[in-house]
């Protein structure tokens, strides 16, 4: 990732730091000196938001602990300023897995209140804060670190996607019915819940708008993902098969790319080796190369090298995933040395509007 740091891999899992958790950093020191608190006071807050995010890879690593158990990866942890994010290579189909994977999150910031229990137990809030923030100190630094947790634990466990407790009432409402209609049931109450955070940070802490729309965009990106896995569960990759694409050898110049481009409705291209498939080009990639080479060069200059290939008979499913976890412009369709067609995203959009069309 590009806009995020990577650190060392933990239990295999490559972990990153998006730029956006500078912002909170800094709104913590301007706080905090706003406050008039002092120098090493406001050390000890920096430090305590930087433990706290420890124990939200902690809260993270739960899930992809709990996912590898029925054999889904992680491909990678996120941390953001409101949350951490685990990417795995897809949810767990069953209601009784899903809820174990979503509720292994919070249940590791449970474990880690009760292990700093004794110092919350001994921690007693001052009757006067310092110009209302409650400093951070190495006093009461445990003891607010376990209590964070609680917090986190109950915030996750809202029921709002992509909060943890989405998908733990997603999974239940699963038990009871399909999982497409338990998203939209699902991310309805999340949408709501989260214009109720809207409205409330006009009138408390404008954070909570940020994360009332960071709730909505995820309630709706599930419901539109589990939509299209639904529709099309039964297919394989022969049905939504494009034989008719723009292809073209690799020792062939930019400027006929250009050409086809002009010409046609298609933006990607198969770039082939005597006929055996060698990469792709895209629109960009043609742009840049015009600008970089010129039109007398090899498209081979500027192809990208990596194809990803499914055979006729692979499930329309795992080319749709395919397609999140290697960001190809499209897939191609082949058996041996033959070549079937390709697959991009609008063809299965396309045939996703169809579907839904005759149903109604």
């Amino acid at each position: 990732m590009k806009s995020a740091l990577a650190f060392p891999k933990i239990a295999g899992i490559r972990v990153y730091i998006h730029w956006t958790f500078s912002l909170i950093i800094l709104y913590i020191i301007y706080v905090n000196a706003k406050a008039g608190l002092t120098p090493l006071e406001i050390g000890w807050s920096v430090l305590f938001v930087l433990s706290l995010f420890v124990c939200v890879t902690l809260h993270e690593l739960g899930h992809a602990t709990a996912a590898k158990r029925y054999g889904i990866k992680t491909k990678d942890i996120t941390l953001y300023p409101i949350g951490g994010v685990a990417r795995l290579e897809k949810m767990p189909e069953k209601p009784v897995q899903e809820l174990v994977v979503a509720l292994a999150g919070p249940l590791v910031n449970v474990v880690i209140m009760l292990a700093l229990l004794p110092f919350i137990l001994d921690f007693n809030i001052p009757e006067e804060e310092v110009n209302e923030v409650l400093v951070v100190g190495p006093d009461n630094f445990l003891a607010m670190l376990g209590i964070v947790n609680v917090w986190l634990a109950l915030f996750n466990l809202i029921p709002a996607f992509p909060m943890d407790g989405g998908r733990v009432l997603r999974a239940l409402l699963a038990m009871k019915t399909n999982r497409v209609s338990a998203t939209q049931t699902a991310a309805l109450i999340g949408k709501i819940l989260a214009i109720g955070f809207i409205i409330a940070g006009f009138y408390m802490n404008p954070f909570l708008i940020f994360i009332g729309i960071f709730i909505i965009l995820g309630a709706q990106a599930e419901a539109e993902m589990v939509k299209t896995q639904f529709f099309i569960s039964d297919l394989k990759a022969s049905d939504a098969l494009m034989t008719s694409f723009g292809r073209m050898d690799k020792n062939e110049p930019i400027g006929r790319a250009v050409r086809m481009l002009l010409d046609g409705e298609s933006k990607h291209f198969l770039i082939t080796d005597e006929g055996v498939p060698y990469g792709t080009v895209g629109r960009d990639q043609i742009i840049k190369g015009i600008k970089d080479f010129g039109e007398e060069a090899a498209v081979d200059k500027i192809a990208e090298r990596k194809i990803f290939s499914v055979t006729p008979d692979t499930s329309l499913n795992d080319v749709f995933t395919g397609f999140q976890q290697s960001g190809a412009p499209f897939v191609l369709v082949r058996s041996g040395e033959e070549i079937y067609g390709i697959i991009d995203s609008e063809n299965i959009a396309e045939l996703i509007m169809v579907r839904s069309a005759r149903q109604h």
